[in-house]
């Protein structure tokens, strides 16, 4: 593991999905589960995350439309959350997950736009601003 690689990807983490769910996850790894959480910092959040090519903004977007099509409802809360920390409006957001739900199917779209917006206000409702 490349120590370097690991520490950009955790501040990277922490930054794009907050610190505390970061803290969560890595206290809550395990024998079985901190290899996964390991390899999620350094090569997701440090190796690609880390990257100059795309700015954190795109790269939230993108990873909407991803877990959108690939009905990850989890993740994609997480990553809503972290969209509207990296500056993605709501309005954005709502964009995105029309072009899924054109490219993806409607399925996908009604279920990533009941997430998102579930997302979205717990967000604001923890900002004590609009999204």
């Amino acid at each position: 593991m490349s120590h370097e690689r690991y520490e950009t990807g955790l501040a990277i983490r922490k930054a794009v999905v907050g610190e505390e769910y970061v803290e969560r996850a890595l206290a809550a790894a395990d024998e079985f589960g901190g290899p996964l959480q390991d390899l999620v910092t350094e090569y997701c959040w440090g190796a690609v995350w880390g990257r100059e090519g795309l700015d954190r903004r795109t790269r939230s977007m993108l990873n909407l439309a991803m877990l959108s099509a690939l009905n990850r409802p989890n993740e994609l809360r997480v990553h809503t959350r972290g969209a509207l920390r990296n500056g993605v409006s709501a309005a954005e957001i709502r964009e995105v997950l029309l072009q899924v739900a054109i490219y993806c199917g409607v399925p996908a779209g009604v279920d990533s736009f009941r997430v998102a917006r579930e997302a979205i206000a717990e967000h604001t409702a923890e900002q004590g601003a609009p999204a």
